[in-house]
């Protein structure tokens, strides 16, 4: 995608064209006071204006589609369904079992060094003692779970503590058992799959049936095996070079909301699903007769397994609407901005403390259930790794004052907005609806972001990059 950003001056200019030798790269072009970052070809003329004054705001980004092809490397994760026997089923339980108790019992020896003063273990050292915890007393069940899967599990608890460390993610917690319970071969060699009879070979597992709703394309990487709802899955792993042949050339600014789940600047919206909330008196149902029942006892699971389905059904319904407006989205359109929402923040109970109690407790729970019903973390995912895939870009903007700046003539005031859905300009009177208005001031900022790397919010213009989705390189 080649992106020549254009502003309109009142004044003359002088145009300078350059043909570039390095193939396609990211160059920068000082356009009067902004950096206007180009992407540029041999086969293109850039052309940009020098000594320039800028008099209008008026930013134009013209979408253009060389006549080339480009090639990126896909790593894409393919999942199925197992049909494993039942002696198979035993011995995954093990496994995952067995690595949720390595992930534990290493967790358990960090936080103990931390109390002592010590510094943090990393994953080498902590690994070269998994063959003392198996020559232990009462532990040589561990040596019967395929090793690399519990070296993994060591892994992904360096991982845990690297978001900690990095303030991404909250301290590391135990896993229980029947929570997420999964297990990985990282190796590639030890994986076999014959796509032909529909199976798969894993260590310590031998060969399993699966349920093939697709072809796996692509050299296979690693194998995860995990545990929802009673049922086992095999996700693979796979990396293989694709040529990506860009068709759209439009962009498209989404204003996320509940009333509506996605609003465009064109005016069309997306209804939302709400998934959670056409089951929550279903599964209110069964929570109580769940909790009516003895603990731990054979009626006690079997209310418990039905709760358990009607989470993951909820789950596959969010799931499956959020691929298919993802998809359709990223397919038709070169450039996607949304707002760059904090929803750990947004959805933070109000309840306060003992001390301060908070206010409209109740209000703010329905609204937290609501917002977080919608998946706006998984929507924005999902068009991230599914724009690069089609040759787009997706950018985060700031959400500051979206819905309260008019997009005719850019007076910002908490009474432009009268209600929920209508938007009046006080200034212009300017009339539309609410949603349709952010995700027009969505758009503009994002091309501005991508044309002159401006902080729309602020009003100023600063040097920056856009985001980079993927790594792009000539056919």
């Amino acid at each position: 995608m080649v992106v020549f950003a254009i502003e309109f001056n009142q004044f003359s200019s002088k145009i300078r064209a350059y043909s570039c030798k390095d193939g396609f790269k990211l160059i920068e072009y000082f356009l009067g006071e902004y950096f206007a970052p180009i992407l540029s070809h041999k086969d293109q003329v850039n052309v940009h204006i020098e000594y320039t004054m800028s008099t209008v705001s008026n930013i134009v980004v013209c979408l253009h589609r060389p006549n080339y092809t480009l090639a990126m490397e896909r790593l894409q994760a393919f999942k199925f369904e197992l049909q494993p026997n039942g002696e198979q089923v035993r011995n995954m339980r093990r496994f995952a079992g067995t690595c949720r108790f390595v992930y534990n019992k290493a967790l358990a020896l960090q936080k103990d060094n931390h109390e002592t003063g010590n510094k943090f273990i990393g994953y080498v050292p902590m690994a070269a003692d998994l063959p003392k915890w198996k020559r232990e007393a009462g532990f040589d069940w561990i040596k019967n779970s395929p090793s690399q899967a519990l070296q993994h599990a060591l892994k992904d608890l360096e991982k845990a503590f690297k978001g900690f460390f990095e303030k991404r993610t909250d301290f590391p917690r135990f896993k229980k058992k029947g929570s997420g319970d999964s297990f990985r071969y990282p190796e590639p060699k030890q994986i076999k799959l014959d796509q032909a009879n529909n199976r798969i070979f894993l260590p310590k597992l031998g060969w399993l049936k699966y349920r093939k709703s697709r072809d796996v394309l692509g050299e296979v990487r690693n194998a995860t095996v995990s545990q929802s709802g009673g049922k086992w899955f095999v996700s693979i792993q796979t990396r293989r070079d694709v040529e990506i042949v860009p068709v759209a050339t439009s962009a498209i600014g989404i204003d996320v909301g509940i009333a509506r789940f996605a609003a465009m600047n064109d005016g069309s919206y997306i209804e939302p699903k709400n998934s959670f909330k056409t089951q929550m008196q279903r599964l209110a149902k069964y929570q109580r007769r769940m909790s009516k029942k003895v603990k731990f006892s054979a009626n006690w699971k079997k209310a418990k397994a039905k709760v358990t389905q009607i989470h993951v059904d909820i789950g596959n319904v969010r799931k499956d609407f959020l691929h298919k407006h993802t998809h359709t989205l990223s397919k038709n359109h070169a450039l996607v901005c949304v707002e760059d929402l904090q929803i750990k923040n947004m959805s933070k109970s109000s309840k306060g403390t003992a001390e301060k109690h908070g206010k409209k407790v109740a209000q703010k729970s329905g609204l937290n259930r609501a917002i977080l019903d919608q998946g706006w973390g998984e929507f924005r995912r999902q068009l991230e790794y599914k724009t690069a895939w089609n040759g787009g870009v997706l950018l985060a903007v700031p959400a500051q004052y979206t819905s309260q700046t008019c997009p005719c003539c850019g007076h910002v005031s908490k009474d432009n907005r009268k209600t929920q859905a209508q938007f009046l300009c006080v200034d212009c009177n300017y009339e539309n609806n609410a949603d349709v208005v952010g995700a027009i001031n969505i758009l503009e900022r994002g091309q501005r972001l991508l044309a002159c790397g401006e902080t729309a919010a602020l009003g100023r213009s600063v040097k920056q990059e856009p985001i980079e989705a993927t790594k792009l390189k000539t056919a």
